[in-house]
């Protein structure tokens, strides 16, 4: 019997939108992370939420400048981490 690898991956990113992560980059980063397997939090300040959740996103009410703690739990947790910080250092491919 083969034992699936469980990695923990962890990364930071500042929330670079004028805006602040209000709902179009936060549904760009749910359609980034529904895209893995692993299970993905996202922590800011005293809040720790699904980065699957739009809810629980738009929740944290980052502004521009927040530092966002990501945490990816799973087979493809490295790849998420990595999707996550390039979409997020394309301010979530939002433009005003």
């Amino acid at each position: 019997m083969q034992h699936k690898k469980t990695f923990i991956v962890k990364g930071t990113f500042v929330v670079r939108n004028e805006k602040g992560l209000h709902t179009r980059p936060s549904t760009e980063l749910v359609k980034c992370s529904s895209s893995f397997n692993s299970k993905i939090q996202l922590f800011y300040r005293n809040y720790s939420v699904n980065a699957k959740s739009l809810l629980g996103i738009l929740m944290l009410a980052a502004r521009r400048g927040a530092k966002i703690k990501i945490e990816a739990t799973g087979e493809d947790a490295k790849n998420a981490i990595n999707a996550i910080l390039t979409l997020a250092s394309k301010k979530f491919n939002i433009r005003y």
